[in-house]
């Protein structure tokens, strides 16, 4: 096997195992039912990633570009979450690693912490930052980031994990919006 076809095939191997999990969480899945389904042997995952716990970590290792949300003026911060927010939701569903460790965390405590890592590093202190550099007073950013972070979280674990209806992307974008911005500006 060359170096490509094991690049692809380990890829692959993700590909299904992001899926299962964020369908059906972390116990529901087996290494041969993702070994089945992206068309490998289940020694290929232990070989690949260990096991389930190690194909289960790189599953779910995210990384969300957010700068671009936090480049523009303050008045139209909830435009430019809710875009993104919506085209993560809409754009790859049952893929996305972030919606895995929201699913697991509940049967995982590595993935609860992982989930919890990764809203710091990525939502809360960006946006902390982000609000304090517009002007506001420090306590005030880190309470409106703290609101945004919790209420997106909580929108998003009501809609996704609890598999509630997304809805119309275009309106569910409108309400984040307003709603986000209702959050930054207090």
């Amino acid at each position: 096997m060359t170096l490509r076809n094991a690049t692809a095939t380990r890829q692959r191997i993700l590909q299904h195992a992001q899926r299962q999990f964020a369908q059906r969480g972390y116990a529901a899945i087996t290494v041969k039912g993702v070994a089945d389904a992206a068309g490998v042997s289940p020694n290929l995952i232990t070989r690949y990633f260990g096991g389930k716990d190690g194909l289960f970590l790189a599953a779910t290792r995210v990384e969300i570009p957010v700068s671009n949300s936090f480049d523009g003026d303050r008045s139209a911060l909830g435009s430019r979450l809710a875009a993104s927010i919506v085209q993560r939701w809409f754009g790859a569903p049952g893929q996305d690693p972030l919606l895995v460790l929201q699913r697991a965390s509940g049967e995982r405590p590595e993935a609860a912490e992982a989930l919890a890592a990764f809203l710091d590093t990525n939502s809360l202190e960006p946006l902390y930052r982000y609000l304090r550099d517009s002007g506001l007073d420090d306590a005030d950013a880190r309470s409106r980031a703290a609101a945004i972070d919790a209420f997106v979280l909580g929108v998003s674990t009501r809609r996704r994990v609890l598999r509630s209806e997304l809805g119309d992307p275009a309106e569910l974008q409108t309400w984040l919006s307003a709603t986000i911005q209702r959050l930054a500006d207090g």
